[in-house]
């Protein structure tokens, strides 16, 4: 059982096929890491004052590198055209390093003058939010299986706002540094300040956005991600008394929030989902205090079980399975639902029309970057805290079929913020079934499940994801239509 080991560090042994070896496995081998190295060092506060972030400001006009980065169209895009605005390219964000990140850009597709901008960001850490959130998650188009072609999702999240995803930090997809340096010195900090001067730097290019409804929201190691630009956004705001960036509220899914909380809400979930036994998880709650200083005696009591060759994103879905001559094929067949869709997202994002349509540099494109992480908070709930004391409002979502960051750990996350219920635990409804439960506490923080979702909310359940995002951006709970 000793082999068995290696995937305690999520708790859950999944496969993970060649090309998705992705965003799971990125967090899985972070998680790991942390719970092999002295992670109580971050016992530190989880937000500070950023360094002098001004510095790379630019307020020069950059009308010219906007009309460089507007895409005509993307290859394989259905005929017709987008029916909005794209564009995509490169902000520099370290004119000394020569350090850029990239950005994809879509506009609304309707009333996209009134309509506010949303920040999306994928997790990892060193995860891609071109590849994951806009080709297959909440951007308006999904790569076909031929990968070549595109096709329409009816669900994107420009249906309700101006949506800008961001490949951050440098050396994650098409962003890059010129100094190789830069990918030995990343963590939380860096990626925050440096998130921090994409976005002023993005308004000068898209001044129409200054001062316009700015929202952020992303998933996974996002619950890092964006609680920190966040607190970089609202500490600059109040020490500059400016108002450029006018955050209103953030949005983050299966978050991964506390080190801790979350191994106890992994292990809790897989046994109430019938994945490990009565016997070993009494074994391990009796053995792990989930703490760092849970040693080799907890380790052991976690790998005292096989989950088999199941998704820890989502424990119902099919999955991808790799033939020993290189194809690859569902295990089974879900409608919506593609397990082997990173292999459509890697072979169409390394094609090198794509990536000049795209304005990317020529890259050998990959979902996610081991960048050796520096530092990270134990949790980030003394951060949430503190963007609740500012007024912000904080929405937490969580897809109820995911292991790898599960609703069970949120739950177990907010306690510890000791908020009271405005709202008690009801449904929401989509399309007239219900699409998960919601609940509202004190201070400005809702908590939201979705039904029948996994680890990525926006594609195992876009239209709910719709409706949520929608809801979020109105600052209104869900809908409950009661049948009549």
């Amino acid at each position: 059982m000793r082999s068995i080991s290696i995937c305690f560090l999520l708790l859950v042994c999944v496969a993970t096929p060649r090309a998705n070896a992705s965003q799971e496995a990125r967090l899985r081998e972070f998680i790991r890491s942390r719970r092999s190295s002295s992670a109580s060092s971050a016992n530190a506060p989880a937000f500070r004052i950023t360094r002098s972030l001004r510095a790379e400001y630019s307020v020069t006009d950059q009308s010219a590198l906007r009309e460089a980065d507007k895409i005509t169209a993307l290859p394989g895009q259905p005929k017709g055209g987008a029916g909005f605005n794209q564009y995509s390219g490169y902000v520099t964000v370290d004119e000394k390093n020569g350090r850029a990140l990239f950005y994809y850009f879509v506009e609304a597709t309707s009333d996209a003058a009134t309509k506010p901008l949303l920040l999306w960001l994928n997790g990892g850490p060193g995860c891609s939010s071109l590849g994951y959130g806009a080709m297959i998650e909440l951007g308006p188009f999904r790569i076909n299986s031929d990968n070549k072609t595109l096709s329409r999702n009816e669900n994107a999240w420009n249906n309700e706002a101006n949506v800008l995803f961001l490949e951050s930090p440098a050396g994650v997809g098409f962003s890059y540094s010129n100094t190789s340096s830069d990918y030995s010195k990343s963590g939380d900090q860096r990626t925050a300040d440096d998130a921090f001067v994409f976005l002023t730097n993005w308004i000068e290019r898209f001044p129409e956005y200054k001062g316009r409804a700015f929202y952020i929201s992303g998933e996974s190691y996002a619950g890092h991600y964006v609680p920190q630009l966040a607190t970089a956004i609202l500490s600059y705001n109040m020490n500059s008394k400016s108002n450029i960036i006018n955050l209103r509220a953030i949005l983050v899914g299966n978050a991964y929030l506390d080190d801790n909380k979350n191994t106890k809400g992994q292990i809790d979930y897989l046994w109430s989902h019938g994945v490990i036994s009565d016997e070993v998880w009494a074994n391990i709650t009796r053995t792990c205090k989930f703490s760092p200083s849970d040693g080799i005696t907890c380790s052991d009591a976690m790998a005292a079980y096989d989950s088999g060759n199941i998704s820890g994103y989502n424990i119902y879905a099919p999955v991808c399975i790799d033939e020993p001559n290189g194809n690859y094929y569902p295990s089974s067949y879900v409608r919506g639902i593609d397990p082997c869709s990173n292999y459509y997202i890697h072979s169409y994002l390394n094609n090198p029309m794509v990536q000049k349509a795209f304005h990317a540099r020529t890259t050998k494109w990959s979902g996610c970057t081991d960048l050796h992480w520096k530092d990270a908070p134990v949790s980030m709930m003394p951060t949430i805290k503190w963007l609740l004391e500012q007024g912000l409002p904080v929405w937490l979502y969580s897809g109820d079929f995911d292991a790898i960051c599960p609703l069970t750990a949120t739950r177990y996350s907010i306690i510890d913020l000791e908020l009271s219920v405005m709202e008690p635990w009801r449904p929401w409804t989509a399309n007239k079934e219900v699409g998960g439960y919601v609940q509202q506490y004190t201070g400005g923080l809702v908590l939201v499940s979705v039904r029948g979702a996994g680890h990525q909310v926006p594609y195992f359940q876009p239209e709910r994801a719709l409706v949520l995002v929608s809801s979020f951006l109105k600052g209104k709970l869900p809908p409950y239509v009661m049948e009549q």
